[in-house]
């Protein structure tokens, strides 16, 4: 069929391209069997709505008659949403990796016509530079290689689709403290202590290597540790990779300062940085600027990524106007034409705006200069002309929103906004987490079981291991939240989603469903990337389960997953930072129990809770009386002289009964 097929798609990234002279299609039965039938190579295509490199490849190359020309009578031509299949680029990801091309997008991969990886790279240039080769010749090369030397072409596929075959697990290290220990000092080996982050650059938030190093201080009592992680948390807060105008991290950073982003910003980064910041606004020095981060970040996202019925938008696009970052950047001759000239000044020299920019002759605002708080009359001043500088910006043509629903990015943001709404005491953000989880769990479900993505009533089904792990995550953090004990089911069903349709019983979960589209691999990886991987989601729910309800099942299915894991994490102690956060959970988990007589909030216990609050905690509200699962350790404890009582649970015992507050406070602090 001659013809460009995309408009049937509802991807906005595959609607980008639907006007392509390229005979796109999207990924299909349909298509793979053109390929088939034609006897033609598959030339596929994978990126995403807010890339960068995406859009300069479209615009030299796709929308190029001449080009286009060529792809269409050499290739089937298929474009991919990595986004919404997240499972058909994992597995050309690790194809690219095998051949040894380094990833990125877009990724650009040649197959067989059933769908063999054959060779492949990332951006290709319509004309021979950056030392890469010009398109047009990489795709007569690939078809003059298929047509002259199909057997050895036909033998190289077989051979890198064995190669990204999961491998079987071999015997890792012992699970336990030592092992803690060992990745701990190895990951701080590799981080920046000056600017955060790891060392050189692009620099990237690594939420996951931030809550393990985090876990590790508290572990060890070692304050480098927690260094690190501020060190991380305090260059994010500061650097332009965030939005100081209008709240939001981008992506990454392209330097080592992290003043330069790649200006997307994704759901999924800033749910997890949600969460992250929001538990070190407990203890850290820098408690004010994370929950000015927290707060800004929330109104961005209430603002522009909040959609009909609660649930939230996927990313927004790095490019406005064919330039990345001119929505975001400014001058100073902008700022004198509608401030006067001391509040000009004040953000001037407050954000680094200034004549000649510190960008491409432009200024990205940031506060790597002047970290310090403001006193609190100017900090009152700064925030008001920065709502101005937003009122202003608003003018401006807007970014690309890919307004495509995924389940398991909202899951990382109801997570986030959970956390968040209840350790800094905002019950108007727990609502929005309930109302997104409402909304996931209604309209992005058949028959009970989350899908992947939705976008204009059709969607992505039956969901990944990502989605129910992220959603199920999701839950015992609305359960923390609210304390509602309907959430705590929900955790428990989606998990059991998970094992059943997910699981091997041997602790693997493959990143397809049982019952989804059969492909060439089945993935089975437990590397964290931008996000945590299923895994180590799934650990972390178990675990808290298992504390919560002191069912035994829960701690043995995370236990599996630890010991199948552990090949990984001995290859890999970075890349498995969530699982190794996981291990630490399962070693460390404590369960406070407060039981409340009649006519009592509790308050004065639950704050000194909230003031104590660290990962491996998890809380459960009770009336004084109401009976806890049969077997939770503090099952039939009550209240004692009809004071507000806790109980400090941990392996099956629990403390002495505890109605003083300090007494309490002791017992939470961590014991070496």
């Amino acid at each position: 069929m001659s013809e460009n097929l995309l408009r049937f798609e509802t991807s906005p990234y595959l609607l980008q391209h639907q006007d392509n002279p390229v005979h796109w299609r999207g990924w299909n039965a349909a298509a793979l069997k053109e390929a088939r039938d034609l006897d033609r190579p598959i030339l596929l295509s994978i990126g995403y709505a807010a890339c960068h490199w995406c859009h300069v490849m479209a615009h030299e190359s796709f929308e190029d008659a001449e080009t286009a020309a060529v792809m269409n009578r050499l290739f089937v031509n298929i474009k991919v949403d990595r986004e919404e299949r997240p499972d058909i680029d994992q597995i050309y990801m690790a194809a690219l990796h095998a051949i040894g091309e380094q990833g990125g997008w877009p990724l650009t991969m040649f197959l067989t016509p059933d769908g063999k990886p054959i060779w492949g790279g990332t951006y290709f240039p319509k004309v021979s530079r950056y030392g890469r080769p010009a398109f047009v010749d990489v795709l007569t090369q690939i078809d003059g290689f298929y047509r002259r030397d199909r057997a050895e072409i036909l033998a190289q596929a077989d051979r890198i689709a064995a190669h990204i075959q999961p491998r079987p697990a071999f015997d890792g290290p012992a699970l336990g403290p030592n092992l803690l220990d060992q990745a701990a000092r190895s990951i701080f080996s590799i981080m920046d202590l000056e600017r955060g982050g790891t060392r050189g650059a692009p620099k990237f938030p690594n939420v996951t290597v931030i809550d393990y190093l985090a876990r590790g201080a508290r572990r060890t009592g070692i304050p480098d540790y927690i260094s690190a992680a501020e060190a991380t948390l305090t260059g994010l807060s500061n650097g332009g990779i965030f939005d100081h105008v209008g709240g939001g991290f981008a992506r990454y950073s392209t330097d080592v300062d992290w003043l330069v982003p790649h200006f997307e910003k994704m759901l999924s980064d800033n749910g997890l940085l949600l969460g992250q910041l929001a538990l070190a606004t407990i203890q850290s020095p820098n408690r004010a600027t994370y929950r000015s981060r927290i707060e800004t970040t929330i109104g961005w996202l209430v603002r522009e990524m909040l959609l009909p019925g609660g649930a939230f938008a996927a990313s927004l696009d790095a490019d406005s106007e064919g330039h990345e970052g001119r929505f975001y950047v400014w001058r100073r001759d902008e700022l004198d034409r509608f401030l006067d000239a001391d509040d000009a000044d004040l953000i001037a020299a407050t954000y680094d705006i200034h004549e000649g920019g510190n960008w491409e002759g432009v200024s990205i605002p940031n506060r790597l200069r002047t970290p310090a708080p403001l006193a609190d009359s100017d900090q009152r001043r700064a925030d008001a002309l920065l709502a101005r500088m937003l009122e202003e910006r608003a003018g401006r043509v807007r970014p690309g929103l890919d307004d495509k629903i995924l389940v398991d990015w909202n899951g990382y943001a109801i997570t986030g906004l959970a956390t968040a709404g209840w350790l800094l005491d905002r019950p108007d953000w727990v609502a929005l987490a309930e109302a997104a989880y409402r909304f996931i769990t209604e309209s992005v479900s058949r028959d009970g079981r989350p899908g992947h993505a939705l976008r204009n009533g059709q969607g992505v089904f039956p969901g990944f291991s990502s989605d129910l792990a992220s959603l199920a995550r999701a839950a015992v953090a609305l359960h923390q939240a609210t304390q509602k004990a309907s959430y705590l089911d929900e955790a428990t069903r989606l998990l059991d989603l998970l094992e059943t349709h997910h699981g091997d019983g041997k602790g693997n979960l493959h990143f397809t469903a049982d019952d989804a589209e059969p492909l060439i691999v089945r993935k089975s990886d437990r590397i964290d990337d931008a996000s945590p991987n299923p895994h180590g989601l799934a650990v972390d729910s178990l675990v808290r389960l298992w504390a919560l309800t002191g069912d035994d099942r829960f701690r043995d299915r995370a236990d599996a997953i630890l010991a199948a894991s552990a090949s990984a994490i001995a290859e890999n102690v970075f890349g498995t930072a969530s699982l190794l956060s996981g291990l630490d959970l399962r070693l460390t988990i404590r369960s406070v129990v407060i039981l409340i007589p009649a006519g009592d909030s509790g308050a004065e216990l639950r704050q000194v809770v909230l003031e104590n609050w660290s990962p491996d905690l998890v809380l459960d509200l009770r009336e004084d009386g109401a009976s806890l699962p049969a077997a939770h350790p503090a099952h039939g404890k009550r209240a004692i002289d009809g004071k507000v009582t806790a109980y400090v649970c941990r392996e099956g015992a629990c403390s002495l009964p505890l109605s003083d507050a300090k007494a309490l406070a002791a017992e939470l602090r961590p014991h070496g």
